[in-house]
């Protein structure tokens, strides 16, 4: 008896696509913030970077239309001389600010930045030397920055790492119920198909019997 191998059920791969899917975008966040928390307390003078890059959550509109205040900004950091119209984020006392390069100022044998936030009507009242600038700015995920602020609370924190673990357990509830649910199936079908064999065999074991007494039958009413 050959057993059919059967597709498994839409909801299950729907799940699994689902579990995946979630992997693939929490795992690699919370490595990255994990990664940055480490390192903000391992160095706390520095800005903490992972594979050279920074995120910085815009908290101001200065550089509005570029970015909003509550958007997740990405820069990288590089070694090589800025010039007028790049964006940078440099150290300003105990911030981080992200602006625009209005002018170079290479006098003294120093070169230092004038910047200005694209929102702004003055130029910022500083200068800014190349110790100070943490990146240049690459790219800007709208909103994502108020998140990844709720990320680096404790809550968050909790509410993150939580959530993938609670997922794998509904996932592997959800999973053995379904695998159990075929199993006890797969177990009526074998109970049914060998109720079947045994009414078969019964009903052939009494087609032999009847049989049998037909030929002791003819057997007995023949020539003595």
């Amino acid at each position: 008896m050959k057993e059919q191998t059967r597709a498994k059920p839409l909801s299950d791969r729907i799940m699994k696509v689902i579990v995946i899917v979630l992997c693939i975008i929490l795992i690699p966040m919370l490595v990255i913030n994990l990664t940055l928390i480490v390192k903000s307390f391992v160095n706390p003078d520095e800005v903490p970077s992972c594979l050279g890059y920074k995120p910085f959550i815009v908290l101001s509109g200065s550089m509005e239309p570029e970015f909003y205040s509550g958007d997740l900004i990405l820069v990288h950091e590089v070694a090589k001389d800025f010039k007028e119209g790049d964006i940078i984020a440099f150290r300003q006392g105990n911030s981080v600010i992200t602006h625009r390069i209005q002018k170079v100022d290479n006098r003294d044998g120093e070169k230092r930045y004038i910047t200005k936030g694209d929102n702004n009507n003055t130029e910022d009242k500083f200068t800014v030397s190349d110790d100070k600038i943490e990146g240049i700015y690459i790219l800007k995920v709208s909103g994502l920055g108020n998140f990844a602020f709720f990320m680096q609370t404790p809550i968050g924190m909790m509410v993150f790492i939580a959530l993938p673990l609670i997922l794998f357990i509904l996932y592997d509830i959800f999973r053995r119920r379904l695998y159990d649910r075929r199993e006890k199936s797969k177990m009526l079908e074998m109970e049914e198909e060998l109720a079947r064999m045994r009414q078969q065999i019964a009903s052939t074991e009494n087609d032999g019997a009847l049989e049998n007494m037909d030929i002791k039958k003819d057997n007995s009413d023949g020539p003595m």
